[in-house]
């Protein structure tokens, strides 16, 4: 059954899903992961949208954001995909496609759904086995949003500062999280871009 487009509403949250073509590989070294979070923080910038959580993996990536105008992840994935592949032809010479057409995404709209699809987010190199705890995994904003650590690329949700009146008691509400026992189910994901 072929699945529904994603409405794309102003200053909507979705959780997007990028996956490579044939679930192959999409970094073949911590450069291409660097080049990626920058063609996504530069595309990002450029096209309004806000990144609260992502992850890198072997051959997907996970987002979630909130685009400022309508059909922000429409043109802020094809802009990915094209500055990646820049980076991918100058370094090795690769012309071919690297990521399924179209991506996932998936409007996120309670708190407790943000805050599970932000865990659910950041968990994923754990339950990959790639990583004990999500702080030491370095392709997530789980130490952003956890620990603190600065970065230019991500932006915190209003609901990620309703968890405490101070940084460091958002942080370590954030963290919290982590600390319950049970593993998330991957939210439903029954939305694909036009």
């Amino acid at each position: 059954m072929p699945r529904l487009a994603c409405p794309e509403e102003p200053r909507s949250t979705l959780h997007v899903v990028q996956r490579g073509r044939a679930r192959l590989a999409c970094f073949s070294c911590a450069g291409d992961r660097a080049a990626y979070l920058e063609a996504l923080r530069a595309c990002a910038g450029r096209e309004g949208c806000a990144i609260h959580a992502y992850v890198l993996m072997g051959n997907h990536v996970h987002l979630l954001l909130t685009s400022a105008r309508a059909g922000g992840a429409v043109r802020l994935m094809p802009a990915i995909v094209a500055r990646y592949a820049r980076h991918l032809a100058a370094a090795y010479g690769h012309e071919e496609a690297l990521w399924e057409e179209p991506h996932d995404a998936t409007p996120v709209h309670a708190r407790a759904h943000l805050l599970s699809c932000m865990r659910y987010i950041e968990e994923n190199p754990v339950r990959a086995g790639l990583a004990a705890h999500p702080g030491a995994y370095p392709w997530s904003s789980y130490r952003a949003n956890a620990l603190g650590e600065e970065s230019a690329l991500v932006t915190p949700h209003p609901h990620y500062y309703s968890l405490g009146r101070s940084p460091a008691a958002r942080r370590a509400a954030y963290a919290a999280l982590f600390a319950r026992p049970g593993r998330f189910q991957a939210p439903h994901t029954g939305y694909h871009s036009p």
